[in-house]
């Protein structure tokens, strides 16, 4: 098989549209991304794609703030499979009384969770289209921060992002969503 400049640049339109989805809370976008018998496993979470989608709602949901930072990429095809290892950096803006404290501890207030980890992916192409088939999330390290400043709710708005359609970026995702 010939690596193709597309294969490679769909596969990460892929990557960039989960961390989009996960930071926006755009989860409709999820069955765009994943084939339908994918599976997923990172600390914690664990199952289908589906309960994948369920888990991460009641851990990132709760969350005033995310924003995933992706980086190198690295691809390895093999005929309709691509692996790929993506490096990343998320921070997570937790508030007092996070609901759930096997993923971050209830510090009692406000504080950052800053992960830096890898995806590790099996994409495969089934009706021309690339999409995540497996997906293990790997902790490289990560570390709770005191912040302040962080609640963004008294700037003026459109200075912040929104977790909805009124966020400016909706037309550049709409592609994804359901």
């Amino acid at each position: 098989m010939s690596i193709r400049l597309e294969d490679r640049e769909a596969i990460r339109d892929v990557i960039g549209a989960y961390a989009h989805a996960i930071d926006r809370r755009r989860w409709d976008m999820m069955p765009q991304l994943f084939h339908a018998d994918a599976t997923f496993g990172f600390g914690p979470v664990q199952g289908n794609w589906e309960e994948f989608v369920g888990q991460a709602q009641a851990i990132i949901d709760p969350c005033l703030a995310t924003q995933h930072q992706l980086g190198q990429i690295q691809f390895g095809f093999e005929d309709d499979t691509c692996h790929t290892e993506t490096y990343f950096t998320a921070m997570h803006t937790i508030p007092a009384g996070y609901p759930v404290p096997d993923v971050f501890p209830d510090k009692g207030k406000v504080y950052s969770a800053v992960i830096a980890g890898r995806y590790v992916d099996r994409f495969e192409q089934r009706s021309e289209q690339w999409r995540i088939a497996q997906r293990t999330g790997l902790y490289d390290w990560r570390e709770f921060r005191e912040v302040e400043g962080v609640d963004l709710s008294e700037l003026p708005e459109g200075m912040a992002g929104f977790h909805d359609d009124r966020d400016p970026s909706t037309p550049a995702v709409a592609r994804w969503r359901g």
